[in-house]
């Protein structure tokens, strides 16, 4: 999936895109409509190299934020993701694709938003001997961290 590509949804970021996480600012800040807590059921989180990976599992919960992106801006933002996240269409080394899922909102309303999923091999290691991160809340790690 390239950006421009397919429908304008919103974005659930989990890990290093979040509020206070290391790319809000240089990906996200002032390129948002709305931002609000979210969950991605149906997934597990688990640790990587400083950052984590959403792999779906199913009974699993990811906790982290629905983004909406500013029209004017949307392919140009979601092209800079698909950037940071090693996310090319047919690519074998991707380090994520991106899927559209339903999450569901603090109120549990569902709505369909764009998911950076850990590709097909990094997900096969994971479920083997990776790491979950307890809960399914990457900024409870990253605090334990410092």
């Amino acid at each position: 999936m390239t950006a421009g590509k397919g429908p304008r949804l919103p974005v659930f970021v989990y890990g290093t895109l979040r509020p206070g996480g290391r790319y809000h600012a240089s990906c996200l800040h002032g390129r948002t409509a709305a931002e609000e807590p979210a969950r991605l059921p149906d997934a597990v989180l688990y640790e990587g190299p400083g950052y984590p990976y959403a792999v779906e599992e199913e009974g699993g919960a990811v906790l982290g934020d629905l983004v909406t992106l500013r029209p004017a801006e949307y392919d140009e933002v979601l092209a800079l993701l698909d950037r940071l996240e090693g996310c090319t269409p047919g690519a074998p080394d991707n380090l994520y694709d991106r899927g559209a899922r339903d999450v569901l909102r603090a109120d549990g309303s569902a709505v369909r938003a764009w998911v950076y999923f850990a590709a097909g091999r990094i997900a096969r290691g994971l479920r083997a001997t990776g790491t979950p991160v307890p809960g399914g809340e990457w900024n409870a790690v990253r605090a334990d961290r410092g």
